[in-house]
């Protein structure tokens, strides 16, 4: 009875220092990653795949371009960020520790350069001997 009491007691003194409301989930950001996603050809690479993550390793989310090869994360927290982009089996580095401050927009290219495996084509051809 006596512990229930003072459970009582201090989830009432709790509810009342945050004006009878719990926590509640945390506000989103004020900063914003734009930028375009460039193909092995020079071009836009239309609808690639941009994941980003806190360069904790923590958080990691997607989104797509649009069909120029545009994306914009925005409502980011102010941290350093980790971003790689992706398409049709091809990727780009990640480009790691990109500062955001509150507020603030960075633009940025990201090339696809990397593939799965060897175009088909490639793979045909035999080495002189």
């Amino acid at each position: 009875m006596k512990r229930r009491l003072i459970f009582l007691t201090v989830l009432s003194l709790a509810l009342m220092a945050t004006g009878g409301v719990m926590a509640a989930p945390q506000s989103r950001g004020s900063a914003t990653l734009t930028g375009v996603v460039i193909g092995p050809d020079d071009k836009p690479a239309p609808h690639a795949s941009v994941s980003y993550q806190s360069s904790d390793g923590s958080a990691p989310h997607a989104v797509h371009a649009d069909a120029h090869g545009r994306f914009t994360i925005s409502q980011l927290r102010g941290d350093n960020y980790d971003i790689r982009a992706s398409a049709k089996g091809i990727f780009s580095e990640w480009e790691k520790n990109i500062p955001l401050r509150k507020g603030q927009t960075r633009s940025m290219e990201l090339r696809l350069i990397y593939a799965k495996e060897m175009p088909k084509s490639a793979s045909k051809t035999k080495p002189k001997q």
